[in-house]
């Protein structure tokens, strides 16, 4: 994806949340730069297939306190299959939650799969070996 792109995106999904992109930087390393009060801050290298750079994107912070909340997304990342810079992005407005005083949210995906299972009501069966007197 062109660095371009990637900046609008990055631009875009600061626009919903505390974070701002407050660095882009194409040339040395294509790396943009997030940062949110409390003194929250993180930067995401983007990868670079045509001209045989990062295959796959990396989050870090230089800041020794955030390094914990990036593990999430840093697990996301090395997952299987390829991922888009506002998926990384998600990732780590949740694992950042906590710091920027919201309230951590659940995981959703679980409970909208079983949102439309119903309950069954349980049944009287006698159990095996235990007399019922």
């Amino acid at each position: 994806m062109e660095f371009k792109q990637l900046v609008d995106t990055a631009e875009k999904w600061c626009s919903g949340n505390p974070f701002d992109l407050i660095f882009a930087e194409e040339i040395d390393e294509r790396r943009l730069d997030f940062y949110a009060e409390p003194g929250i801050s993180f930067y995401v290298l983007c990868p670079d297939n045509m001209n045989g750079g990062t295959d796959n994107f990396h989050v870090w912070s230089e800041s020794e306190d955030c390094l914990p909340f990036l593990q999430l997304a840093q697990d996301y990342i090395s997952s299987c299959g390829k991922k888009t810079l506002l998926e990384i992005l998600d990732k780590v407005f949740r694992s950042f939650r906590p710091l920027l005083g919201l309230p951590d949210i659940d995981d959703d995906t679980f409970e909208e799969y079983h949102a439309d299972v119903e309950e069954e009501p349980e049944a009287d069966h006698q159990q095996m070996g235990v007399s019922q007197q």
